[in-house]
């Protein structure tokens, strides 16, 4: 085997243009350009060096001259633009529809019976909403009534916020797998919990999110690459929300993080110990604190941070380890129609001692030629959709 590790990382929401297919509230978006007119270019030498601004449709992030890895943009041939749907689809399951989405919030009759289930007074909010601004807005009538804040999004999402103290990260929690049970027959994407606590003395806004949020997702409509994995002894790290992801299913060992510095360091320890298998990383900062926030100069900083996690990262790195960066979709800080994710296409960046650089892999069809990839590197019998680009990185295509 030419390679006995890989890592692949998705830098949550970087996108890199936005789609044909894409609709008329995206229209054009383009996460990276935009920060890099916003904010000026991310001072991101690695990334540079290893071809992020010579992939086609990345215009004001510069490019490098000879590019360390291989490069191109995936397209996402499922219905969407959420995270659950890009990362099911980079593991090998695309959907054919989309999820159901609520723009005008929940039914009376489900958030009662939710309601009745866990013992509550009944609900604030029901509503779609930014989490930042609904927080502001509802959190002390929610302390005051001990309601908690429910919303959704231009996602397939039920959210429920409560405060730490006040109302309990354990109760939520419950909460949340109730709503998660009580749910399945509508085909949400995910329930996610939502906590927060005071902002500490001076800030600007009275309350802050943590990082203790939960997904409750739906288990995948088949098998994915990494059940295979498991299934055939390959071990599965999952690193960030990645097992939320994907409910538990194919993965060997999870670490859960607070925010991409950690969710980097414990990649880091991983690098230390394990000797072959996926390290699968989600990176959430960039969406949730930026993209959502519509912060294009913090966006701009995250990937500056990330650039020197990276190079540390790299420092432990062997001969036999292949690095995969993309992402799961958009999320333009300076799209000022909406706060929810824009449909993009994603960068894909791989490179190792062992992969040949300076090679443009070109616009892949599907989010699933990465799980193809994979599946190819540990030689599993993989029958899902996408197209394999090891023969191009190992120079045999």
């Amino acid at each position: 085997m030419k390679f006995r590790r890989v890592f692949l990382i998705v830098l949550d929401s970087v996108g890199i243009g936005v789609m044909p297919d894409a609709p008329p509230e995206d229209a054009g978006a383009h996460t990276l350009d935009n920060i890099c007119l916003t904010a000026g270019p991310p001072m991101a030498p690695r990334l540079m060096s290893l071809g992020l601004g010579n992939i086609e449709g990345v215009n004001c992030f510069p490019a490098a001259v000879i590019p360390e890895g291989a490069f191109g943009r995936m397209a996402e041939v499922s219905a969407g633009k959420d995270t659950t749907t890009g990362h099911w689809e980079m593991a090998g399951v695309p959907l054919d529809k989309a999820f159901p989405t609520f723009p005008g919030g929940f039914t009376e009759e489900l958030l009662g019976a939710i309601a009745g289930a866990a013992e509550l007074p009944g609900w604030l909010g029901n509503e779609p909403a930014s989490g930042t601004e609904i927080i502001e807005r509802l959190g002390p009538e929610h302390i005051d009534s001990g309601k908690p804040i429910v919303y959704t999004s231009a996602d397939s999402v039920l959210q429920i916020a409560a405060h730490e103290e006040h109302f309990g990260l354990e109760r939520l929690l419950k909460l949340c797998e109730t709503a998660r049970a009580m749910t399945l027959d509508l085909g949400i994407a995910r329930i996610i919990a939502r906590p927060f606590v005071d902002a500490p003395e001076g800030s600007e806004h009275r309350f802050q999110r943590t990082y203790n949020r939960r997904d409750f997702s739906l288990e995948p409509p088949r098998p994915t690459l990494l059940d295979q994995f498991v299934a055939q002894g390959v071990p599965v790290v999952g690193v960030g929300k990645i097992e939320d992801i994907f409910a538990g299913n194919g993965v060997s060992y999870s670490l859960h993080t607070s925010g991409n510095d950690d969710g980097m360091d414990k990649t880091c320890e991983v690098a230390e110990h394990l000797m072959a298998g996926l390290v699968f990383v989600n990176l959430v900062d960039f969406d949730m604190n930026f993209g959502h926030r519509r912060d294009p100069a913090g966006y701009r900083k995250a990937i500056e941070e990330f650039d020197v996690a990276l190079a540390k990262l790299e420092s432990i790195r062997r001969e036999d380890d292949l690095f995969i960066l993309t992402a799961d979709h958009g999320n333009d800080p300076t799209n000022d129609k909406h706060t929810d994710h824009t449909r993009e296409y994603v960068p894909l960046v791989a490179f190792g001692d062992r992969a040949k650089g300076g090679l443009d892999l070109g616009t892949r069809s599907t989010f699933a030629d990465v799980a193809a990839t994979v599946a190819d590197v540990f030689r599993i019998d993989y029958e899902g959709a996408g197209t394999s680009f090891l023969p191009e990185l190992l120079g045999d295509a």
